[in-house]
């Protein structure tokens, strides 16, 4: 008796290199499933092919292109997984790759494709993240057996970035945005909020009285889904004392709605335009962080100020403040020392640095 196949629609091939792959296919829906055959990985999708075949609308871009490529990315649960913020911002990157790219064969791109696409972009940061991004489709082709067993994007030279990124704020620069916006004002509030929590805009549009209690200001970042819990400084206290208790969001517009994160850090920018100083909400985070550092903070509590999940970021901002604290501690040792001293009392037989008569020897 014939055994029933319980993965109807499946097929196994065995490609050019001898290597064995599985592929479903139904009603023209047809895509590579991972191996080994029955595996968690293989069920779990199967069963996302099985719902992809059903679903009545499904796309006709042309297999194989790179705009198939984004498509099948955009549905996977690698990028569901991604932050709300994160998928926003990488879902514009990858419609500007589909557009300008998209009827392209990926499996035929090569590193200097790679390289002129990157080529297309100003600046060298967008450059890069071109780069990256195309990286990240070729990892997951890859991974999903797509057809494709190398990386051209990691090939591809990367483009000098500035090393700093983000301006940080000086001190001097928030004595002038705080001189400028006087106590009470919206833009003195948000000022502090982003100096003494380390939240970015996505969660500065987010905070309000449900995140204080007891004297503390808590939250979830929604880049890293890591918490942080902060002590609230007197600065910041005493501008939140200023607003109703009642108020649900601390930073809002127009009869308390609330900020998108975009239009929160554009309103921002011009507060630090009136103010004249070259600032942003990103750049006083980093200037709480650097903060700490000169303070002698350790990485472990940088990264809890900005809620990381990894020391990385901590360890850049200790290092710069242990450079310029070792460089204090080395200069420091010269401010005493003459430049022009004498080391010892030379025999003046032996002292070469003084003219010495040149004898004659006598006639015996």
């Amino acid at each position: 008796m014939k055994r029933k196949n319980p993965f109807p629609g499946v097929t196994r091939i065995v490609d050019q290199h001898g290597t064995t792959r599985f592929r479903y296919r139904c009603k023209g829906f047809s895509t590579y499933l991972p191996g080994p055959y029955a595996s968690v990985a293989f069920r779990a999708a199967y069963d996302a092919a099985v719902e992809g075949a059903k679903t009545p609308n499904r796309s006709t871009t042309p297999q194989g292109t790179l705009a198939w490529l984004i498509e099948a990315y955009l549905g996977s649960p690698k990028y569901r997984n991604l932050s709300d913020s994160r998928k926003r911002s990488i879902r514009g990157e990858m419609d500007w790759l589909r557009g300008i790219a998209g009827d392209l064969p990926f499996a035929k791109l090569g590193t200097r494709h790679i390289e002129a696409l990157m080529g297309k972009k100003t600046g060298p940061t967008a450059a890069n993240t071109v780069k990256k991004n195309l990286s990240l489709l070729f990892n997951f082709a890859i991974k999903r057996e797509m057809g494709v067993t190398f990386n051209p994007a990691r090939y591809a030279d990367r483009l000098k970035e500035n090393p700093d990124g983000y301006h940080t704020w000086t001190e001097s620069e928030i004595d002038r945005f705080l001189d400028h916006h006087g106590e009470g004002t919206k833009a003195r509030l948000a000022c502090l909020l982003a100096l003494n929590t380390g939240a970015s805009r996505q969660d500065l549009s987010r905070m309000g009285w449900q995140n204080v209690t007891g004297g503390r200001i808590a939250y979830r970042r929604g880049k890293t889904h890591v918490g942080a819990d902060l002590p609230i400084l007197d600065a910041l206290r005493a501008e939140l004392q200023r607003l109703p208790a009642d108020t649900l969001l601390f930073l809002t517009h127009g009869q308390g709605r609330p900020y998108k994160p975009e239009t929160l850090g554009n309103w921002f920018r011009d507060q630090c335009r009136a103010a004249g100083v070259p600032g942003s909400l990103h750049g006083l985070r980093k200037a709480g962080a650097t903060r700490l550092a000169n303070a002698g903070a350790t990485p472990d509590e940088i990264r809890a100020f900005l809620a990381h999940a990894t020391n990385k970021e901590g360890s850049t901002y200790t290092g710069k403040a242990d450079r310029s604290r070792l460089a204090d501690s080395g200069m420091a040792k010269l401010s005493g020392v003459k430049q022009e001293q004498n080391l010892s009392n030379i025999a003046t037989t032996l002292d070469t640095t003084t003219t010495q008569p040149i004898g004659r020897k006598a006639k015996k």
